[in-house]
Order: C-alpha cells, then structure tokens, then sequence
C-alpha cells in the first residue's frame, strides 16, 4: 500500500512538472536565492555594524 502511494505520488509530481513547463525548479531555485541571499546580507551588515560599535566605544587602554 505503502509504495502504490510514493509511487503515485512520483508520478504526479513528475507529471506537474511537465505539464507546468518545466520551468517550476529554476523558479524555486530563485525564490529560494531571494529569500536566503538578503537574510545572509543582513546578517553580514549586522555583524559588521556590532564590530565597528564595538571599536568605538572600546576604552583604549585596554586595547592591545
């Protein structure tokens, strides 16, 4: 039973996929780069920003 049903369900998402143009994976692969590449960025800029925060206002005294 189990397998009559992944295999149906192969079935019909390969079916979608050809019936859909083909173009389904590239566009989910892009949706996919526009929501991790600006999560990444930020997440870069924030750190950069902590860093120069930290720089001034480090006493320089205890700078090395």
């Amino acid at each position: 039973m189990l397998l009559d049903t992944l295999h149906l369900a192969c079935s019909t998402c390969a079916k979608s996929f050809q019936e859909g143009g083909g173009h389904a994976a590239g566009w989910s692969i892009i949706f996919l780069l526009a929501t991790i590449v600006p999560v990444l960025g930020a997440t870069g800029i924030c750190m950069v920003r902590i860093v120069r925060r930290e720089r001034e206002s480090l006493d320089p005294k205890y700078v090395e």
